[in-house]
């Protein structure tokens, strides 16, 4: 297997992240949420969505970082400052996702660390992020790095369905992810 490439995310990634957005929630949502709302997913919408994302980002953003391997984004992240009302001084990762290809070859934990290590550096002590209930491969994913469950519950109110998510947090070190 050749080199992994952590690096920002660019306007030419946005196909590539698109793929990878789609295709891992086809198989990590599986059985999770409504097949339907899996199967019209579009990686073209999701690619145009992207575009604007990285040309546009939301104010409390930090980073999309792409984790990339020959050439292929294999992977991505964004994170930035909490949007929660409860959590408005600490870091959020909006999102993570490796390709289902590259599950447990280390994408998702290099993506993990450098966005723990950009928080940490941009002043956050502590970070968060929500997991889609019965998510348990990525509740072990999360526990192997140190996040725990806090307890805290949110419905995620899409145009599509609302989903049930639990919260998991975790303490940052400026320097030491």
């Amino acid at each position: 297997m050749t080199q992994l490439t952590i690096r920002e995310g660019r306007l030419d990634d946005a196909d590539g992240v698109a793929r990878v957005h789609v295709r891992s929630w086809r198989a990590a949502y599986r059985g999770l949420m409504d097949q339907q709302i899996l199967d019209s997913l579009s990686v073209e919408e999701r690619a145009a969505n992207w575009r604007r994302f990285i040309t546009d980002p939301l104010p409390t953003t930090i980073a999309l970082l792409v984790a990339e391997r020959d050439g292929e984004v294999v992977g991505w992240t964004s994170f930035g400052a909490g949007r929660d009302a409860d959590g408005s001084t600490d870091g959020e990762v909006y999102g993570i996702y490796a390709d289902p290809d590259s599950w447990s070859t280390g994408a998702g934990h290099a993506l993990l660390e450098e966005a723990e290590r950009r928080m940490a550096d941009a002043g956050h002590t502590r970070a968060y992020l929500w997991v889609l209930d019965g998510n348990e491969r990525a509740d072990a994913f999360y526990a192997r790095h140190g996040w725990v469950a806090d307890g805290a519950t949110k419905a995620d109110e899409r145009a599509v369905a609302t989903f049930a998510e639990h919260r998991r947090v975790k303490e940052l070190r400026s320097g030491d992810a």
